[in-house]
């Protein structure tokens, strides 16, 4: 299946949700479908100036500290960066894209989370236009159950540091807008992997195949 045109398909989910082991699926699941592998991104990241704009959101900074603005400011910056030198151009050539986090993270956690959603649609319409994800995987679990797996993986970074309230709210708008948009498939992924991974395949072969 080596015509098999181009997609980008993004995994999304709270921390502690299972990204990097539904990273490792799809991007098998991928490999196999079209006979290479994809090109991987991280979000914010993924290019040499994004990762620096990363650094600024995840670390914290005592004595200047970053405003709600800032963060969602740099997030964007990034983001552009990201699909300017490696996405678009990646698709441009035939090959598929495996995204961990995209403009749906900045809708849930700064949108939704930080509530700027009026400043995230006004950007998200500048930058993206009508760019946007042809699949999205969203693992859903409960914030309290996420971070409790979040903090056995060590110290948490500024995002994960953040009140219980705001990822809760994060969640409700991810569930909000997966609801109403087909092209975001929610996955329970609070059951055990084996039932993840089965769901997560199981999307994959209905929505790709």
């Amino acid at each position: 299946m080596n015509n098999t045109k181009a997609k980008f398909i993004v995994i999304e989910g709270l921390e502690g949700a299972g990204k990097s082991s539904a990273v490792a699926l799809v991007n098998a699941y991928i490999t196999r479908l079209t006979g290479e592998s994809p090109v991987c991104t991280r979000e914010p990241g993924g290019t040499p100036l994004a990762e620096k704009m990363r650094d600024l959101v995840k670390q914290a900074h005592p004595d200047d500290p970053l405003c709600d603005t800032a963060e969602c400011l740099l997030l964007y910056a990034a983001r552009a960066q990201l699909i300017a030198n490696v996405i678009q151009p990646a698709l441009s050539q035939g090959k598929w894209v495996l995204g961990d986090r995209h403009n749906l993270s900045s809708l849930a956690y700064q949108g939704g989370g930080r509530g700027l959603m009026p400043l995230v649609n006004a950007i998200s319409e500048v930058t993206l236009g009508d760019f946007r994800p042809d699949l999205t995987l969203y693992l859903d679990i409960d914030p309290e159950l996420g971070l409790a797996r979040a903090a056995k993986r060590g110290e948490l970074d500024r995002i994960e540091q953040q009140a219980l309230a705001f990822f809760q709210r994060a969640r409700q708008t991810y569930l909000s807008l997966a609801h109403a948009d087909p092209s975001i498939i929610v996955i329970d992924a609070s059951q055990d992997l084996a039932a993840v991974h089965r769901d997560i395949t199981s999307a994959l072969e209905q929505h790709l195949c």
